[in-house]
């Protein structure tokens, strides 16, 4: 039988520290644990190399039917990994696959907050993210945080545990940038005979070593290294709030999309220097589309006249650049979600519903956009319509607490089913605006011949 090396998780997590000395006070190091067995060794791993430490769950997409076999992985950060053999294999429909992740999804994130309570999670991106168990066996559920970590884009993934099969070690060696085994016991019956005490983990127990870990945080920071210290050495220094090609470029790198951020939205400033970024990144890199974001300024319109005459320049289509806009609601697909609740809740609402939402079936384009049919009501068509719309909402609002009680559905899909409604009370809104703006355009009748 296996010699016990451990006395518990914690002391584990102090041996596993020795051998990751190479990360020891790293900048862009962070450790993750893998709750619940997983926290107690990643805390003292983050402890030892000064590192921040947080949380990355992966909860199991269970088969319908058959719980215990795995059609994918949903992760923290919403990632969903599905095995598409299982899923092909199966002929798991969409909606299917559907439920069942907004299912786990829902006791992920009540996971989340409840380790982390008010802390919010740690970023990933462009960091060394050390990956730590209490120990493996096959390594299933290791496997799938990895792939749902690489969807977050770390820097490099590191696998740290205790305990491990030593051709578990070598198989994850492949997948990953380095593996820390610190045990490989011969043979491997379980994770548990490598330590005298392998107690189960409570919630309580991560959670509190999560707070501990970050109020040692903040202790180690001092007053040496405050927020704006930090700021301050990650800042770099623009002109006009444009940084140098050479740093633009850096940052990019051989990115596809390039998404710049929304520091400052609605100054003059603020477009002027995003127009000026853009500008390298078509020039430069040959972006060929301008970001999408509140238009209606002088930067924006200097932009579009030195957009217009770059395109003239470009000569073939495929060089020149486009500029996009974006709603910010999908009409039908808010109309849908609001019958397909009452359908499982109350069929009879579903049906009026159905028939007071008839009214947007005249929009205007396949995205639902009601301004179109808003023009055309202001000449007589559909008055009524902002009033149905309007009782929809109240009437959701009305049954919120029954609602919930029927056929096991939750609170969440009362409120995301009303938030639906709103979007469309929101469309009404928008296309009353557009009525009474219609009312004041000339209109010129012409008599047919």
């Amino acid at each position: 039988m296996p010699e016990r090396l451990f006395r518990d998780r914690r002391d584990a997590g102090r041996i596993l520290a020795t051998l990751l000395d190479q990360y020891r006070e790293q900048p862009g190091v962070m450790v993750l644990g893998l709750p619940r067995g997983g926290v107690p060794v990643a805390y003292e791993v983050a402890a030892a190399l000064g590192a921040p430490l947080d949380v990355f769950l992966v909860r199991k997409l269970g088969v319908p039917g058959r719980p215990e076999l795995a059609m994918g992985a949903i992760a923290s950060g919403g990632v969903v990994v599905l095995n598409d053999d299982v899923v092909r294999g199966l002929g798991i429909a969409p909606d299917v696959i559907q439920r069942v992740v907004d299912r786990e999804a829902r006791e992920l994130h009540r996971r989340e907050r409840a380790y982390r309570e008010d802390r919010p999670a740690l970023d990933i991106t462009g960091r060394t993210v050390i990956l730590v168990d209490d120990g493996l066996a096959t390594g299933a559920s290791m496997r799938a945080a990895i792939v749902a970590l690489r969807k977050l884009h770390p820097a490099r993934i590191v696998v740290a545990v205790p305990a491990a099969p030593k051709s578990t070690c070598g198989e994850l060696a492949t997948e990953v940038d380095d593996v820390v085994c610190a045990t490989t016991p011969t043979p491997f019956f379980a994770v548990g005979q490598s330590y005298w005490d392998f107690t189960q983990t409570t919630d309580d127990e991560v959670s509190d070593l999560l707070g501990a870990a970050s109020r040692q945080a903040r202790v180690v920071a001092g007053p040496g290294h405050t927020d704006a210290a930090a700021v301050r050495s990650a800042a770099i220094p623009v002109r006009d709030g444009v940084p140098a090609d050479d740093v633009l470029f850096d940052l990019v790198g051989d990115a596809r999309l390039v998404l710049i951020g929304e520091a400052s939205h609605g100054t003059h400033e603020f477009y002027a220097a995003r127009a000026a970024i853009t500008r390298r990144l078509i020039e430069e890199r040959g972006f060929e589309r301008f970001p999408t974001w509140m238009w209606r300024n002088a930067a924006v319109l200097h932009f579009v006249g030195w957009l217009r005459e770059h395109n003239d320049r470009a000569g073939e289509h495929s060089a020149k650049a486009g500029f996009y806009g974006l709603d910010l609601y999908g009409l039908h697909r808010s109309a849908h979600e609001v019958i397909a609740y009452l359908e499982q809740v109350d069929p009879a609402a579903a049906a009026r519903a159905r028939e007071r939402y008839s009214c947007f079936d005249h929009a205007d384009g396949d995205d639902g956009r009601a301004d179109g049919y808003a023009i055309v009501a202001a000449f007589g068509a559909g008055e009524s319509r902002e009033q149905v719309i309007l009782e929809q909402l109240v009437g959701l609002q009305r049954r919120a607490l029954e609602y919930p009680q029927r056929d096991g559905l939750t609170d969440d899909e009362q409120f995301h089913t009303e938030r639906s409604a709103r979007t469309m009370m929101a469309a009404e809104q928008r296309a009353v605006g557009a009525r009474r703006c219609a009312r004041d355009i000339p209109v010129r009748r012409v008599r047919p011949p």
